[in-house]
């Protein structure tokens, strides 16, 4: 591997010239860079990273900064990262990806106080988020992939979720679906003010209000028993019900898992749609799931070239928000006839008419309430 000696050897100047040439600290005549960059295309010579960025003091690094648990990431995940990886790759530059959660804000300071980023983008973002006041603070530039409450003064792009729901809502209702549940990610997780979890929900209830329909929120730990726990809530509060739109891909097969446990086939009996879910995920199941298709790697790509318009001084305040994309497979089917012992022509009207079930946006409280 040639080195900046060799460079200097060939191009017959100094190694400190060799060095000037790289880092600009220095004016050198056009003739000698000349000779110097020929010297190191000759030599395939390749500088280091933190070499190249003395000149604009960068390093040319920037960070994937989202929280990671045991579980680590699973397809729909990975793609916001492959994309965010591509992007920052053919800019130049390298993307590392740190496990710092909205709990890790000393951490997230530190790293900050390091200045080994040039720039970072944030995942997982909560609706009241500390670690983007943390890295303001550090004068680190930004771009979200989520939103919190306030973003006025932010670059983001995210999920629309308002469009996906109401269109996964509508997939269902023009099958003749109306006693629809949703289920979301854990209560903690709501409750702690997870975007997509409280955003999906805000938009769950607009969507049924739309159709005249009464929306039921379950939620569901992250795992396949916390899928099975949801469903056999959703069964008592909803025993008629005949479909059941999830965003909670670890949840999911415990839902599927306990539908057959129970007799009810998919989609004869109960439809589900899966929302904000890579392909690859969806084609896992028995029959293959109707998705809301999430926009991962666009929206990883996207981030990152934001990222770099800012830290080129180009950037304007960059705000997007793209919808997932509904690819209908084998888990969604017309509605059921009604159970017996059910008026057919009650089944249709909405829920909120009947009595027959109350609101429950929250899903927190006990059945009936």
């Amino acid at each position: 591997m040639a080195t900046m000696h060799d460079v200097a050897r060939l191009a017959r100047v100094s190694v400190s010239t060799v060095s000037y040439v790289l880092t600009g600290t220095r004016p050198i005549s056009q003739a000698t860079r000349d000779k110097v960059l020929a010297a190191m295309a000759e030599l395939d010579y390749q500088p280091n990273a933190m070499a190249r960025g003395l000149a604009s003091r960068r390093s040319r690094i920037v960070g994937l900064l989202m929280p990671m648990d045991e579980r680590g990431l699973g397809a729909t995940e990975t793609a916001f990262v492959t994309g965010a990886a591509a992007a920052a790759s053919a800019a130049g530059y390298h993307l590392v990806l740190s496990p710092v959660g909205v709990g890790d804000v000393d951490d997230l300071r530190r790293l900050a106080s390091q200045r080994m980023l040039d720039g970072a983008v944030l995942m997982e973002v909560q609706v009241s988020d500390a670690r983007v006041g943390a890295l303001q603070e550090a004068g680190v530039p930004l771009v979200l992939i989520g939103r919190t409450g306030d973003t006025s003064d932010l670059s983001y792009v995210d999920i629309d979720f308002d469009q996906t729901v109401r269109e996964a809502v509508a997939h269902l209702v023009g099958l003749g679906h109306r006693r629809i549940v949703y289920v979301n990610h854990s209560a903690a997780t709501i409750e702690a003010g997870y975007g997509p979890a409280v955003r999906t929900r805000e938009a769950f209830v607009a969507a049924m209000a739309g159709h005249g329909l009464e929306p039921l929120m379950i939620p569901a730990e992250d795992s396949a028993a916390g899928g099975r726990a949801a469903l056999a809530a959703a069964l008592a509060r909803t025993p008629d019900l005949t479909a059941v739109l999830v965003m909670n891909e670890s949840a999911i097969f415990g839902i599927l898992g306990e539908l057959t446990t129970r007799g009810l086939r998919v989609p004869d009996d109960v439809s589900v749609v899966s929302m904000v879910t890579s392909p690859q995920v969806a084609e896992l199941a028995t029959p293959a799931l109707t998705a809301m298709t999430s926009p991962g790697s666009a929206l990883g790509r996207m981030a990152v070239e934001a990222l770099l318009r800012h830290l080129e001084g180009a950037g304007e305040q960059h705000q997007q928000l793209l919808p997932c994309a509904l690819e209908i497979r084998g888990s969604t089917g017309p509605a059921s006839t009604a159970p017996a012992g059910t008026d057919d022509l009650t089944d249709h009207i909405p829920a909120a008419r009947t009595g027959r079930h109350r609101i429950d946006p929250t899903g927190s409280g006990p059945p009936g309430t």
